[in-house]
């Protein structure tokens, strides 16, 4: 397993070519990012770094490919000793995440607390009241401060979307499908707990194990991993669960991101001042100070 987060102003020129233009996004690593248009980029810079480093397969020969359902996975005629090999990459907020193991399926997803863009939190849990259970609501709202739940509205939303993005469904699966029992409810920074229950048409999953983390004041990580059928591999779960453990993300500057970099295909200028010509799309800054 890998986990990294990343500090990354903007993109300076002469690095954004190593990227091809038709490549996808892509073991836990952790990017901060405080650009909009960044994140995308940077993803698929971790997928390849992470390739790269740990596959031991060139920048050069890396194919990436998307599955039917819009999954990125690694191209069947790359030289992968991992033929299970499985990752998955978010970005929301401030960070772009990426979460990565070598037979196990995984998903995640990363969420950031704030305000939403209009009307107030009660008219927002309205506006999304079909996308939890009854159970969740009831965790939702059993924070006094609307800023709380919020808080855990936001949780609750990372868990499900780490499970969606394991199995590579991808928009149209029906959210209330799933319920998760979240323990416990407050989480503390740097720590990873395992001890959430997901339930799948009211019955418990026990294949499926869930990593959560806070990765600052605002940002909740949810990690979900299965174990495939045939595997070597322990059960997901273990006797420690129960118990918090130390952050298992790996943190990149973004030096560390292209340390191994190769240009994919020759500098274009012009490029570079298209990038810059594009407009940003605005964001409102409604987190809690």
């Amino acid at each position: 397993m890998l986990r990294l987060p990343l500090n990354i102003p903007l993109f300076s020129k002469g690095t954004l070519h190593v990227v091809g233009p038709k490549n996808i996004d892509i073991h836990r690593l952790v990017l901060h990012t405080v650009n909009y248009r960044s994140p995308a980029t940077a993803g698929r810079l971790m997928i390849r770094k992470l390739v790269a480093e740990k596959l031991n397969i060139p920048w050069n020969n890396i194919r990436l490919q998307r599955t039917a359902k819009g999954k990125p996975v690694l191209a069947k005629d790359s030289l992968n000793p991992y033929p299970n090999f499985n990752f998955n990459i978010s970005h929301q907020g401030d960070y772009a995440v990426l979460a990565a193991e070598p037979e196990l399926q995984v998903g995640i997803d990363i969420m950031k607390t704030s305000f939403p863009g209009r009307g107030s939190i009660p008219e927002f849990f309205h506006i999304m009241k079909r996308k939890f259970t009854n159970k969740e609501w009831e965790t939702i709202r059993s924070f006094k401060d609307e800023w709380t739940q919020l808080d855990m509205f936001y949780r609750n939303w990372a868990l499900k979307e780490s499970f969606i993005k394991a199995i590579g469904v991808g928009l149209g699966f029906e959210l209330q499908r799933l319920e998760f029992d979240i323990s416990p409810l407050n989480l503390d920074i740097g720590q990873v707990y395992k001890e959430t229950r997901l339930f799948l048409d009211g019955e418990e999953e026990k294949e499926w194990a869930f990593e959560e983390s806070k990765i600052d004041e605002h940002h909740f990580v949810a990690v979900a991993v299965r174990k495939p059928s045939g595997s070597r591999h322990q059960d997901v779960t273990s006797q420690d669960d129960s118990k918090p453990t130390q952050r298992q993300f790996t943190i990149l500057t973004f030096n560390d991101l292209i340390s191994s970099a190769v240009p994919m295909t020759p500098e274009d200028p012009s490029f570079w001042d298209c990038f810059c010509f594009t407009e940003e799309i605005p964001i409102r800054n409604g987190t809690k100070s």
